[in-house]
């Protein structure tokens, strides 16, 4: 089996809730998405996606991505799709860095191989761990009290994990968070995610403000350096999300005793295959991890839905399904939430099937 063809669709997904608001006044209205399909010489097509939370969050963006597409393409035809490591060998050498640009494609790859086999990915990523993945919801910077009522609401719809999106003015940030923290039941879980809005001394002084607040700390600080002075300085427990990159990182971490739970985005890693060797290393070392990406739709969603699965759920702290965020479907197949928790397809593959009725014309086709 060879790749003949590799083509990108691009979709707008706007946002159920009008707008996404984080740490530093960024926002967005509408997420530009790219769809990716790797078409081989047996008819057979795998896809993937890539959505950058905006040029301002990571080092990725919506149009580098097919730019990426367009450079590290021809590279890539005439190997074996299902060969992923070497694929992923020959994507590092053709195009050093980049690995959100790769990591479509490597998804589409793992669609092809589930295809090829007649397994779903997640069999593939190592088998099916429990019966469903229990999802958190992300919630928008916004005043305490509207913060307050709409992790009420979605309470309301089954959710038990709450991401609350904080790294603002430190003394609103601290009624933020105890504004929701008083909404929720002792069993459910409250992260104050500051997406390394808050300088050092900032973060000290939430951390010690709610010190008797049930909470955990995610990312309060731009570097590694900060984020590890701001842990030792408080007994909350402790995630690590942008500063984590690669196995190194990882390893730096664990080494440290710098975290109790990490964020692993399957493009910020580059694919399913660099995001699985991150997730086993978690859990030979016993880190819990929330298994996500950056954001996007109906592909995305059924990417993190099969990583999950895959993942033992001891170490599985939580997930998100990004389709439920958006206003438009570009999938048939993809997982839907329940009450809190998502399923994903037995269908070979990610289970999956593009509405190219939506995805409009292609805008990348290399062959």
């Amino acid at each position: 089996m060879k790749i003949t063809r590799i083509f990108a669709h691009r979709v707008e997904l706007p946002l159920v809730e009008g707008c996404y608001r984080w740490s530093g006044g960024k926002s967005v209205s509408v997420f530009d998405s790219t769809i990716v399909g790797v078409e081989t010489d047996t008819g057979l097509v795998g896809y993937g996606e890539v959505c950058p939370l905006g040029p301002f969050y990571l080092p990725a963006y919506a149009e580098g991505v097919r730019a990426g597409l367009r450079e590290l393409g021809p590279h890539l035809l005439g190997f074996d799709p299902r060969e992923l490591s070497r694929l992923n060998h020959r994507m590092d050498a053709a195009l050093k860095g980049h690995p959100y640009v790769k990591s479509g494609i490597d998804i589409a790859c793992w669609d092809i191989l589930g295809k090829a086999t007649g397994l779903p990915v997640c069999v593939l990523l190592g088998g099916r761990f429990g019966e469903s993945v229990r999802l958190y919801r992300a919630i928008s910077q916004e005043s305490p009290e509207e913060m307050a009522r709409k992790v009420s609401s979605y309470r309301a719809e089954g959710y038990t994990r709450f991401q609350l999106k904080v790294g603002g003015d430190p003394d609103l940030d601290i009624e933020r968070i105890r504004a929701v923290r008083a909404m929720l039941l002792p069993s459910d879980r409250l992260v104050a995610d500051a997406n390394t809005g808050w300088t050092q001394h900032e973060a000290v002084r939430v951390v010690r403000a709610v010190r008797d607040v049930d909470v955990y700390i995610e990312q309060p600080c731009l570097t590694y350096e900060e984020c590890l002075a701001v842990r030792r300085l408080t007994d909350h427990p402790f995630v690590l999300d942008e500063n984590v990159d690669g196995l190194d990182m990882l390893l730096r971490a664990k080494s440290d005793l710098a975290m109790d739970v990490v964020n692993l985005k399957i493009s910020k890693l580059g694919g399913l295959t660099k995001t699985r060797q991150a997730r086993d290393l978690c859990v030979s070392m016993g880190i819990a991890m929330t298994l996500e990406d950056s954001w996007g739709g109906d592909i995305t969603t059924a990417a993190i839905a099969h990583l999950a699965y895959s993942t033992p759920e001891e170490y599985r702290f939580t997930s998100t399904d990004f389709n439920s965020y958006v206003t438009v479907s570009t999938a048939i197949g993809a997982p839907q939430r329940q009450n809190g928790f998502m399923t994903t397809s037995a269908a070979p593959g990610l289970g999956v099937s593009p509405r190219f009725d939506v995805l409009g014309p292609r805008v990348v086709e290399v062959h």
